[in-house]
């Protein structure tokens, strides 16, 4: 690599660095897209074994989302076929026969218990390529049935009513349960599942804000975090910690009457945690009011759901361990794993889309695509996420989608169906457009849950 190149790299570190104490520049606006064509595989096995020669993967802010993603899934399937070499070796040589996939055979009604039994035994396996097999029910998994696990695991798991995760109502995020009474393994489960996600390239429809991911890329977190998901709660408390933090006088205890003790709601009752020993006969004073605020912040986003990330991470960590996670900051990984939340673009995903028993130019379609770019962005995201399960869009762009509409029948008064596994939408050939739209809109309104069919 020419010297100029290096050196550019070098001064464009110093720019990256100084802007992640302002965050003035989004992360994007670094990406260079000529580093899209090197040989990223070449580059990161280059970055692996040696820090004295120039590499792109020295400065990842340099590339972008896309080429990282890239070179995720190349050393995940040359791991996955690595392992998977190794077991026919093994097979041919008369060894104990071993599967070369990650193969987790589970019962619908007992979905949460078996994948949790399961994944314990085949922590060894998770590197491997993931096969779904859902007992007394037929088919190969060709990835359908992979998103459909991770589809229903999700929406059983991260649901309010679990009780492991509580629900913002201002923001609609989510976040760790302090008083949740599911063990340890429940969380380890859902951190070796994000991390299983990542790894075999599926979106989840997960609401954790980016405070989790820079935990889990060991970046600090602080108030400005808290506030991004839990706005009503940051609102009061930073009002009154400001007037703490701003107040001149000296009789701060008196006026205030605080302890060094937290407050937090569960199952509807107020629970008071002390944030030192005996905080509950530690009184808030000028003196150490800076230390109380510190700690208070720090008991919401660690302290008090400590053991709950704790196995959170360990389950991630075992997935995703590898130096390809190390290419990406937080709120990119979050942006893998969840999507983004930009607008549609409609006609990038219209050029990508296969039809089954349809032509892409018949009435029907035209109708079809007509009304899916005129409705409003709220309804847009609706229909994408009765079809896909997912009203975001991949990290890559729209144009990296598998999509799919399917005729299967004639005009009647049926509802149009989706297959959220495999992104596919199956219409009837309905006579008009006003027909369509009603049955459209009606499925997509009353559709449950995923709208798994």
């Amino acid at each position: 690599m020419d010297w100029p190149t290096a050196a550019g790299a070098r001064v464009m570190a110093l720019f990256f660095s100084a802007n992640k104490q302002r965050s003035r520049v989004e992360l994007h606006e670094f990406y260079n897209t000529l580093a899209d064509y090197i040989d990223l595989q070449r580059d990161f096995d280059l970055w692996r074994r040696t820090a004295k020669r120039f590499c792109f993967c020295q400065y990842p802010f340099l590339l972008s989302i896309g080429a990282r993603m890239r070179i995720m899934e190349v050393e995940a399937q040359r791991q996955m076929q690595q392992l998977a070499d190794t077991a026919m070796y093994n097979t041919l040589r008369g060894y104990q026969p071993t599967v070369p996939y990650l193969v987790l055979r589970v019962r619908r009604e007992f979905l949460i218990e078996d994948s949790l039994n399961q994944l314990a035994q085949l922590r060894r396996d998770f590197k491997k390529k993931l096969r779904i097999e859902f007992v007394g029910e037929m088919g190969i998994d060709a990835g359908g049935l992979t998103k459909e696990w991770f589809l229903l695991l999700v929406r059983d798991l991260f649901s309010p009513d679990y009780g492991m995760f509580t629900c913002d109502e201002d923001s609609g995020m989510i976040w760790f349960n302090p008083a949740s009474f599911e063990s340890s393994d429940q969380y380890y489960l859902v951190g070796v599942i994000i991390g299983l996600a990542i790894y075999n390239s599926t979106i989840l429809d997960i609401r954790l804000p980016l405070a989790c991911y820079k935990k889990l890329m060991g970046a600090p977190v602080g108030l400005s975090d808290l506030a991004k998901f839990r706005p009503t709660l940051v609102d009061g408390f930073a009002h009154g910690l400001r007037q703490l933090l701003e107040y001149k006088g000296d009789d701060v205890e008196d006026v205030f009457g605080l302890d060094f003790v937290a407050q937090y709601e569960a199952f509807g009752e107020i629970q008071l945690r002390p944030l030192v020993p005996d905080g509950e006969n530690k009184p808030v004073t000028r003196k150490n009011r800076r230390e109380y605020v510190d700690r208070y912040v720090s008991f919401l986003l660690n302290t008090s759901m400590n053991d709950q990330f704790v196995a959170f991470k360990r389950g991630f960590d075992e997935v995703c361990d590898g130096a390809t996670i190390k290419l990406f900051r937080p709120e990119e990984i979050e942006l893998v794993v969840r999507g983004s939340a930009d607008s549609l673009q409609l006609i990038e995903l219209r050029a990508v889309t296969v039809y089954d028993g349809f032509y892409p130019d018949e009435r029907i379609i035209q109708d079809f695509w007509d009304i899916f770019m005129a409705a409003d962005p709220a309804m847009q995201r609706r229909i994408l996420f009765f079809i896909t399960g997912s009203d975001r869009v991949p990290a890559t762009g729209m144009s990296n989608m598998v999509f799919k509409i399917t005729c299967i029948g004639e005009d009647c008064e049926r509802f149009p169906q989706s297959h959220t596994c495999f992104n596919q939408l199956c219409l009837y050939r309905y006579r008009t457009r006003n027909k369509l739209y009603d049955k459209l809109i009606t499925a997509v309104m009353e559709s449950e849950g995923f709208g798994l069919k």
